[in-house]
């Protein structure tokens, strides 16, 4: 199996329609509704009820923007962002962006890989370690459709992504929807330093650093694109593309906070494990609820480690124009996944910490990406407009922000 991340499939013939075109920002869509998604929204809607709704939506929409920058970066310069970080800038901070996107990386297989495990604990009572051992497995096999071209992994992709969203949306209409709860739950507000912990989470979970790298790797050097007017017709396919799986992501981040505020908080006891989650599932709504929420949890799992190790790919060959065989690689990022199964620390707040993880290598992927995307003479007649910086802009100072808030409150109290 080739495993190259330059490794494209040829290019195809005609940029007519968007249809045709759509299919990278599914791919990068699963890294948004990974097991840390489930972690991070059934603790939030369990422990505050819909109080973090906004938050959902919020790190959504930004997602949105900046998945569709990094979708643009490789239409307009062929090259993904590691790529342009390590042409554009001095070698100690490609070096250090690479360190850290390797952290990120891991943290992602942490998430990925326990949430595995536990799908197949919770389905077929398979030992956790083991578990983690075949979803690693699977992402080999998930990653072979990759070596048949683009369309092939996207499909198996967009599949599992369907399983998931089906599976959340029938607990949705099962449980119900509270309709004062949720349209109090947009205004922005938090209870103290763990509901900030969480929404640092949940931010971290739903805008995830990998996804930003990956994006553009999915895009450069695939469709036709000589001329402007065929760079400017693949870009509005691909601002399709997020749109629409950026919104189906959100939509399953939402149900997955709307389910356990409805199912799982108030008078009972606050669910804070997905243990926990799928049991009272179980019992509020019956066992094909808990089944379906199990099937999402392991369609996650599967689809989502095969995303992040190609993404683990695209960062070092693109940060240091360097790769090494997939397996090693695996097995470096696998190692403090397994880790942490092999000594029975608890892997819902393993994930829901991941997440916090992610959430602060969030900058040191945007702020590149805003400050590349800028310039005219990378991206040509594709540069942002002002407005698009200057919201990019806000977006990375509004998550600094909120990253050096956490730690304050964390060690002040």
């Amino acid at each position: 199996m080739k495993t190259d991340a330059r490794r494209r499939a040829p290019r195809r013939t005609t940029t007519r329609g968007p249809l045709p075109l759509l299919g990278p920002a599914f791919v990068a869509s699963i890294a948004y509704v990974d097991p840390g998604n489930f972690a991070t929204n059934v603790s939030a809607g369990s422990l505050y009820g819909y109080l973090l709704v906004w938050v959902v939506i919020v790190s959504n929409l930004m997602a949105m923007l900046i998945q569709y920058l990094s979708a643009k970066t490789g239409v307009a310069t062929g090259k993904n962002l590691p790529e342009l970080c390590r042409q554009e800038f001095p070698r100690p901070v490609t070096r250090g962006l690479w360190v850290q996107a390797e952290l990120v990386v891991i943290a992602t297989d942490v998430a990925e890989v326990i949430g595995g495990a536990l799908a197949l604990y919770l389905l077929f009572g398979v030992p956790l370690l083991v578990g983690g051992l075949i979803t690693s497995v699977v992402a080999f096999v998930l990653l072979a459709f990759q070596s048949r071209g683009h369309r092939p992994f996207e499909s198996v992709i967009g599949g599992l992504l369907l399983v998931i969203l089906l599976g959340f949306l029938y607990n949705l209409v099962l449980g119900g929807v509270d309709a004062g709860g949720l349209a109090t739950g947009v205004i922005p507000s938090f209870e103290g330093t763990d509901s900030l912990l969480l929404a640092a989470g949940m931010l971290g979970a739903t805008v995830m650093p990998h996804a930003i790298y990956l994006h553009g790797a999915l895009t450069q050097d695939r469709y036709q694109r000589d001329t402007e007017d065929d760079r400017r017709a693949v870009l509005r396919s691909q601002r399709v593309d997020v749109v629409v799986a950026m919104s189906i992501a959100g939509l399953v981040n939402l149900s997955m906070l709307v389910i356990a505020a409805q199912v799982m908080s108030g008078d009972a006891e606050p669910v804070d494990t997905i243990e926990g989650a799928h049991a009272r599932l179980g019992d509020a709504l019956g066992p094909t609820a808990a089944l379906l929420f199990a099937l999402a949890l392991l369609a996650s799992g599967f689809a989502s480690t095969s995303v992040g190790t190609f993404a683990g790919q695209v960062v070092m060959q693109g940060f240091l124009r360097r790769r090494i065989p997939l397996f090693a690689r695996r097995a470096i990022t696998l190692a403090p996944a397994l880790l942490i199964l092999a000594v029975g620390i608890d892997p819902t707040r393993a994930l829901v910490g991941s997440q916090v993880v992610l959430s602060f290598g969030i900058p040191f992927a945007l702020v590149p990406l805003v400050l590349l995307t800028r310039r005219k003479d990378i991206m040509g007649g594709l540069v942002n407009r002002r407005l698009t910086t200057g919201i990019g802009s806000v977006v990375a100072s509004l998550i600094i922000v909120m990253n050096v808030a956490l730690i304050w409150l964390t060690f002040t109290g």
